[in-house]
């Protein structure tokens, strides 16, 4: 049976047109530019969580430390768990300064991993502080800042 094609299934056969494929790329630009700072702020704040929470880490081990050897440094003057060094996945560095009777760990972000303008920190009284965060951020006080606004953990 021969089925003879008119203009119209023709037509059909052709595939999108121009403008059907604006619109849809248009339509795909919106959402990427509503999604997409979205993503950024939660790798953001999951990274300063992370940090934050190897913060807490350490401060547990040195309070561990100074309970078995009631000093918060070690033999050699330094703190008495020592911040280990930057591993592949961290966003954060850690550094400690202590005396024998206190100390405070910093967490500062790495700039290769996005987290330039972080610093946070903690003592051996639990004192949370936000050192400093990038522009655009607000600074809290007595905590950690974790969100633009300044809302804190």
């Amino acid at each position: 049976m021969l089925i003879l094609k008119t203009r119209r299934n023709r037509r059909a056969d052709a595939g999108f047109t121009a403008m059907e494929m604006l619109v849809v790329g248009a339509m795909l630009a919106i959402a990427a530019a509503i999604a997409l700072p979205s993503y950024s702020g939660q790798v953001t704040r999951s990274r300063i969580l992370g940090g934050i929470a190897v913060l807490s880490d350490h401060r547990t081990r040195m309070e561990q430390f100074f309970a078995d050897r009631r000093t918060y440094v070690d033999d050699s003057g330094n703190c008495g768990i020592a911040p280990p060094a930057p591993s592949q996945g961290d966003a954060f560095e850690l550094s400690c300064t202590a005396t024998p009777r206190s100390y405070v760990y910093t967490a500062t972000g790495i700039a290769d991993k996005g987290m330039r303008g972080f610093s946070y920190s903690i003592d051996e009284a639990g004192a949370r502080t936000t050192v400093s965060v990038p522009r655009g951020w607000t600074l809290a006080s007595g905590c950690w800042t974790f969100r633009t606004d300044g809302s804190c953990v």
